[in-house]
Formats: C-alpha cells, structure tokens, sequence
C-alpha cells in the first residue's frame, strides 16, 4: 500500500471530499505510476481519479463500526511518535 493513502474510515469529523479526491490521486499514481500523466493519457488518468473516488466514497458511506470514532489529533500525534522512533 502506497505510504501516503491515509486510513480515512471512522474519523470524527469524518473524511472530506478532499481528503477521498488525494487519496484516489495517489492511488491512481501508484497504479499508473505517473505522477504527472502525458498529455495523451491525461484524459485517463482523470477519469481514473474520479471514478475511484466515487467507488471511495460510497465505500466510505456504507461502512459501519461499533467502534467509537477515532480523533485525528490523536492518530497524528501517535503517528509522530512511531516516526520519531523509528527514524530517531
């Protein structure tokens, strides 16, 4: 899994049409592994991007957790920490 996908499940205040539209960007470069496509393939790539942002999105929507939300000030601050540790 690409490094820069984020878990965007379960959040409170949950994932915004930004954070799904980024996520499905880098996804869709990984795939492809353009970072930026031609001129020819750009039409695809788009196309690509807002498709697998929809299929995201409805995911996203249809997911149910008896799990409470989690916090992101949190997950971040806990995701620094293993940085921290591992990269000293």
């Amino acid at each position: 899994m690409c490094r820069n996908i984020k878990t965007l499940f379960n959040f409170e205040p949950p994932a915004t049409e930004d954070e799904i539209h980024a996520s499905a960007l880098q996804f869709v470069r990984k795939l492809s592994g353009f970072n930026k496509p031609s001129q020819a393939n750009e039409a695809a790539f788009d196309r690509a991007v807002a498709e697998v942002s929809e299929a995201a999105r409805k995911l996203l929507t249809s997911l149910h957790t008896h799990a409470p939300a989690r916090d992101r000030d949190v997950e971040a601050e806990k995701a620094k920490e293993r940085s921290r540790l591992r990269f000293g």
